[in-house]
């Protein structure tokens, strides 16, 4: 009689907040589903719930808060991520019984927590992560995030405390996964950031190499390098900075989409 192999722990996940919250949650997704974790797409198959919060206004602290309660009514292990676990206390508080917390973009925190609550069982026969990685968003469109955390400092806005100051990725590794979404059937990429008229200005020294050229770590000089994948291209979270208006002959090209 052949032996039954042990079948691999399954993790829920609800991803609340703005699209750079899904993309963290995407992200999420992929390193776990690469260790041989399966979805969930309900409670009752979780043995893990992953809940992805978002502390930006006080309604959506209270519809994250909401969401941890019905996840652990319905489930009762839960661990909670993202921008409300800067406010732990809070949430412990409320909900004691919460397996653990984790702030935003900590990645390896969540998975470390997901590996107490339900560990991996090793196996050569885990199916392969799509090179593009696990989506949570329709396949004809994708949310691009080109960096994390802003410099500014408004009053009406949280958003630096909970995400850091800005950090941005290098132009390669954007180009490089832009690509690959590209190729896996995405036909709109929609780029995203705290604030992504600032792209770059904290690696401006550090150009890369991508397809045999130079690429500096601007927006319009990435902006013109997606142009050419052959998807469209939709800036998001854009804001008057001097140099927005060199992406209008961009427009005028058809390099990337009349909207900003």
């Amino acid at each position: 009689m052949a032996t039954r192999l042990p079948e691999s722990p399954k993790v829920g996940m609800v991803s609340l907040g703005c699209p750079k919250n899904l993309v963290d949650s995407e992200r999420i997704l992929t390193k776990l589903r690469s260790e041989g974790y399966r979805m969930s797409a309900d409670y009752a198959g979780a043995d893990v719930v992953l809940v992805n919060t978002c502390g930006f206004l006080d309604s959506a602290k209270e519809e994250s808060l909401e969401a941890i309660g019905e996840a652990l009514a319905e489930n009762g292990r839960v661990i909670v991520t993202g921008c409300m676990g800067k406010e732990a206390e809070a949430i412990r508080t409320r909900f004691p019984q919460v397996l653990a917390i984790t702030g935003a973009h900590e990645y390896e925190q969540v998975v470390e927590a997901v590996h107490e609550a339900a560990p991996p069982i090793p196996s050569p026969f885990v199916d392969l992560v799509p090179e593009a990685g696990l989506k949570l968003t329709p396949r004809h469109y994708s949310y691009l995030k080109i960096s994390e955390g802003c410099n500014h400092r408004c009053s009406f806005c949280i958003i630096p405390s909970l995400r850091g100051d800005l950090v941005s990725r290098r132009p390669d590794a954007i180009l490089r996964e832009a690509e690959k979404l590209v190729a896996a059937g995405t036909r709109e990429l929609l780029v995203i950031s705290q604030d992504t008229s600032a792209y770059g200005i904290d690696i401006r020294r550090e150009p890369r190499m991508w397809k045999g050229r130079e690429v500096v770590p601007h927006m319009t000089d990435l902006a013109r390098e997606l142009g050419q994948l052959g998807a469209w291209v939709r800036l998001h979270y854009v804001y008057p900075y001097p140099h927005v208006d060199q992406v209008i002959p961009l427009m005028a090209e058809g390099l990337i989409l009349p909207y900003l």
